[in-house]
């Protein structure tokens, strides 16, 4: 078959080149599910903490300090999560450095003030669902920057991530509605949770991620629990959960299953915020409802 002249010329052009997906990194499971749903099927961010390693205190593989260096754009909670990786963004020659704690709207617990290990802003934000949309949002908008091409798809994928939020949101309300009684937890992480839903953390058995409990402050919990205000005490996934079987043994609560608010049991992924949030609803349900 013989070309035409005109077609015969297109056929020598340089054809423009499609720009490319960004490389994404993102600190925890819970981060990498976030950003994992407003890329959706265009990319998958790398997860720098994973395998129920510590977020608190990881050590960086050189492959993941090379991707750092050379992404695109960095998400991460804050150093008030990853301490550790504060200095290595700081220097990292990314595009975009997002601390999602920063950002504009986001709903912020304070620990308190005195002898709290972990006094200053409480990182478990995501725990309220309304945190989640903003940050949705940022990502999307983020990424829609740096890549304009894509910036509809990025923009549609957080649109449909929020809506399934919300008719998660709606159905942990239903399921935890029946919660009346407190419950003790194995350390100070569940604010934004029990202030979303209407729950009451009586107590915590550690004042901070890293603190372990001492002998007097269980004591503390063990007579405010003998006073009626718990039901229920959770163990933790990471967590020695000694503590919470001590006390159930010296009051009488029930053991609940173990809680993990931070992902670092379960498969990572664009569903493991929704399966996160689903199993703290059930499991306190379960157990205190």
């Amino acid at each position: 078959m013989r070309l035409s002249p005109s077609a015969a010329l297109l056929a020598f052009l340089p054809v423009a080149a499609q720009a490319e997906v960004p490389a994404v990194v993102a600190d925890t499971p819970v981060v990498h599910s976030l950003v994992g749903e407003v890329m959706g099927d265009l990319g998958t961010p790398e997860l720098l903490v994973s395998g129920g390693a510590d977020p608190h205190d990881y050590q960086l593989r050189p492959s993941q300090a090379r991707a750092l260096a050379n992404a695109g754009a960095i998400f991460w909670v804050g150093p008030e999560m990853t301490p550790w990786l504060n200095d290595v963004v700081a220097t990292s020659g990314a595009g975009d450095k997002v601390v999602l704690l920063d950002l504009p709207g986001t709903h912020l617990r304070d620990f308190g003030a005195g002898d709290e290990p972990d006094e200053g802003r409480d990182s478990h934000a995501w725990l309220d669902p309304g945190n989640a949309r903003i940050w949705l949002g940022a990502i999307a908008e983020t990424l829609a920057t740096r890549d304009p091409d894509n910036a509809t798809a990025y923009r549609a994928n957080a649109e449909a991530a929020t809506q399934a939020l919300d008719r998660l949101d709606a159905d942990l309300k239903a399921r935890l509605a029946g919660v009346a009684g407190g419950i003790v937890v194995a350390h100070d992480a569940y604010g934004y949770f029990a202030d979303h839903y209407g729950l009451t953390v009586v107590a915590s058995l550690a004042g901070g991620d890293a603190a372990q409990p001492g002998a007097a402050h269980l004591s503390e919990v063990a007579a405010l629990v003998r006073d009626g205000g718990a039901t229920c005490v959770f163990p933790e996934t990471g967590h020695d959960p000694k503590p919470a079987v001590a006390l159930a043994g010296e009051t009488g609560i029930k053991v609940g299953e173990a809680l993990d608010p931070e992902g670092l049991g379960m498969a990572p992924g664009q569903g493991l915020y929704a399966a996160l949030m689903t199993a703290l609803a059930e499991k306190i349900a379960a157990c205190a409802g």
